[in-house]
């Protein structure tokens, strides 16, 4: 995100483009999330595809009010000290952010971020806690109880990705008047979040996955994607949404928002043809599946770096990000650790090459102003990038492994093993996504058909 220069709260009149912008951004953020239930609930098996859209649905649900309610507070409270969190209290319940009586106005003036109003300031933000938490799900696809993942998803944005936006995102004198350790006393690069978002969701996954255990049968039985077209279309939405996610991190309409649209474009061209060349050499053909893993693996590696890279920056980030994921999504077969949808490979790495390679390929010609390594920086701004990626990841993974430990205790992380063999879908929400007995000829009731005629017919 943009380092903002004003100082918070302030009451004034918001630029109009801007906010017009902003606000628009933070819809398409938004539509990140559903975009992600389609890209994740294609690459399961039939029987697994309304629950994993579920999973995406309900951390809009959960992520939405407690964002509300205090998690904005802590990501962009005054620090309480440290630049390790933010005061809670501040603004819970978003109290004061509304304008009106609490500001004694009178001329339409409103609180204010920057130049938008701070309420739309605190949408965009809340879109991204939504997306990092979702992004977590794609590792426990098939096993994990539904309430578990809601429970789990709740502790999770309040102790880990609360207080790690505040390390990255918050700027001192923006919205308040001391921001977080990474942002500031570190001074990391990380414009939209590959330390906060996906470095923070990617391990997150892998304990996840490793507290929880491997899908029954697996790496022997196939779990193949049962849907290809839902697996693109999901990919092509989070593209779609991706503009805003990078280019409305500029928290307005200026040349960075153009620079991030830019990148973002060339960046993620360049992670799917280097995807499907690894492919092509490694297995004889180009998949579908490949294309769609490429496009979110160059949108990975590139959010960190979209402001600090010129053209040639953006495909050295892309084609790394998409011949490093392709390679690390085989690492899980490997070591043993059963990575439903590549969450590790996708997001853990990508966020780790984008954000390592800030320090190598930055150039002061882009909006940041920053020397890497091959632009005659030197090392200053690589250290920089490993101590924030490192500090995010040591944090997460050690706080996610005491919350699903938590769970686990208490209510049991992982469905009854007859529930797995038959499916997520009808044991955790008494549906299913195809009524395989109508298309039978057989009598509708609604219901899923004995587990032989769905196992006859999946993919």
């Amino acid at each position: 995100m943009r380092r903002l220069t004003v100082d918070f709260p302030t009451l004034g009149a918001p630029d109009t483009g801007d906010t017009a912008w902003m606000l628009m951004a933070a819809a398409l953020v938004l539509l990140m999330t559903p975009g992600l239930a389609f890209f994740y609930g294609g690459m399961v098996r039939a029987k697994s595809v309304l629950n994993m859209i579920m999973m995406s649905v309900g951390a809009i649900g959960v992520v939405g009010v407690l964002w509300a309610l205090f998690g904005y507070s802590i990501a962009f409270g005054n620090d309480l000290g440290g630049g390790l969190i933010g005061d809670p209290t501040e603004f819970f319940g978003l109290g004061g952010l509304f304008g009106g009586d609490y500001w004694g106005e009178t001329d339409g003036a409103v609180p204010v971020v920057g130049t938008i109003p701070a309420l739309v300031f605190v949408a965009f933000q809340g879109m991204f806690a939504i997306i990092t938490v979702a992004l977590i799900s794609g590792a426990v696809a098939d096993r994990m109880k539904y309430g578990a993942w809601l429970l789990f998803a709740g502790l999770w944005a309040t102790v880990v990705y609360f207080p790690v936006a505040h390390w990255v995102f918050s700027f001192d004198g923006s919205t308040a008047e001391t921001g977080g350790w990474i942002a500031n006393q570190l001074e990391a690069i990380d414009f939209a979040g590959g330390t906060a978002v996906h470095i923070n969701a990617g391990i997150a996954g892998l304990v996840l996955v490793l507290i929880l255990g491997n899908r029954r049968g697996w790496p022997k039985t196939p779990f193949r994607p049962h849907n290809l077209p839902f697996v693109m279309l999901g990919a092509a939405l989070l593209w779609f949404g991706w503009f805003g996610f990078n280019a409305g991190s500029a928290v307005g309409s200026n040349g960075a928002t153009g620079a991030a649209f830019l990148t973002t474009v060339v960046a993620t061209a360049a992670a799917l043809l280097a995807w499907l060349l690894v492919e092509k050499i490694r297995d004889g053909h180009a998949t579908t599946l490949g294309g769609a893993s490429g496009i979110v693996a160059g949108l990975v590696a590139i959010t960190p770096a979209a402001a600090s890279v010129d053209v040639f920056g953006a495909i050295f980030i892309g084609v790394a990000s998409g011949v490093l994921a392709a390679l690390a999504v085989g690492l899980k077969y490997r070591f043993g650790y059963d990575d439903s949808l590549d969450v590790v490979g996708v997001h853990l790495v990508g966020g780790l090459v984008g954000t390592m390679l800030v320090g190598l390929v930055a150039t002061d010609a882009a909006p940041t102003g920053i020397n890497g390594l091959f632009y005659g920086g030197g090392f200053d701004q690589l250290w920089r990038q490993a101590v924030g990626a490192g500090a995010v990841l040591l944090y997460s993974l050690v706080a996610t492994a005491v919350i699903a430990l938590i769970v686990k205790a208490t209510i049991g992380l992982r469905v009854p093993a007859e529930a797995e063999e038959g499916g997520v879908d009808e044991s955790e929400h008494a549906e299913t996504a195809y009524d395989f007995v109508a298309h039978s000829g057989s009598p509708v009731t609604g219901r899923t058909p004995a587990p032989a005629t769905v196992a006859a017919r999946e993919v």
